[in-house]
């Protein structure tokens, strides 16, 4: 699902800034794709990949972290070392990446906008799977955000967070087409009665990176086809 988020995220990204079905096909200075590797719950290795973007890219202006991920255990029996291996990816990775890149910002003493991905977990318990510390986790993903744009709001920094529902991804299908019963469950919970997809995404990462959202900061935005509001 994370994967599928990243993708769809960066491609809207270029789409919004550059026309980007056409820019290749018709001007030279269409936007540059790199790739870097980062073990998001490595200080250091984070360190390296903000610098390794800037080496690249000359600057960042903007951010959108959607590494994460789930498991599923009752709480009696999670194994600690995997709580924190998720916790760990989860909110230690969003905060890294979020300070390594309002640090950048400031030493331009430029503003900018950042965007987590979350989850509705961190507002509801899901059910009927059990996944405590991931909701736990995206909850404090949520609280970051807004923590973080009170923090550097002076800076002209600007912290929001999306908060996706159930999201059809490969990784989504293969689980669902394991246990058909799952799906059927989940929808029947959502009140537009479908699953999301990850190009859903799009117009609010979109209107968040943009001056359209200039004076919003600190918001948790659902999108979830209804979902957390039942």
């Amino acid at each position: 699902m994370v994967v599928a988020v990243g993708e769809t995220t960066a491609f809207l990204f270029l789409s919004w800034k550059g026309s980007f079905f056409f820019s290749f096909s018709f001007f030279p200075s269409a936007p540059t794709v790199s790739a870097h590797y980062a073990d998001v719950s490595d200080p250091a290795s984070v360190d390296e990949c903000v610098s390794e973007v800037i080496a690249r890219h000359g600057k960042i202006d903007n951010l959108v972290t959607s590494a994460g991920f789930t498991e599923n255990f009752e709480a009696i029996n999670y194994p600690i070392d995997r709580m924190r291996k998720l916790w760990a990816v989860n909110v230690d990775g969003t905060y890294l990446f979020a300070t390594a890149v309002a640090r950048h910002l400031m030493e331009r003493r430029n503003p900018g906008s950042i965007v987590f991905i979350g989850s509705m977990s961190g507002a509801i318990v899901n059910v009927p799977q059990p996944q405590a510390p991931y909701n736990a986790a995206k909850a404090g993903v949520r609280h970051l955000a807004a923590s973080l744009a009170v923090e550097w709001a002076y800076a002209g920094i600007r912290v929001n967070c999306i908060s996706p529902g159930y999201m059809l991804t490969a990784l989504t299908q293969k689980i669902l087409d394991d246990n058909p019963d799952l799906k059927q469950k989940w929808t029947s919970l959502i009140p537009q009665g479908k699953m999301g997809q990850p190009q859903d995404l799009m117009g609010p990462v979109t209107f968040l990176l943009s001056n359209a959202s200039q004076y919003v900061t600190g918001a948790d935005i659902r999108v979830d086809g209804g979902y957390s509001v039942t």
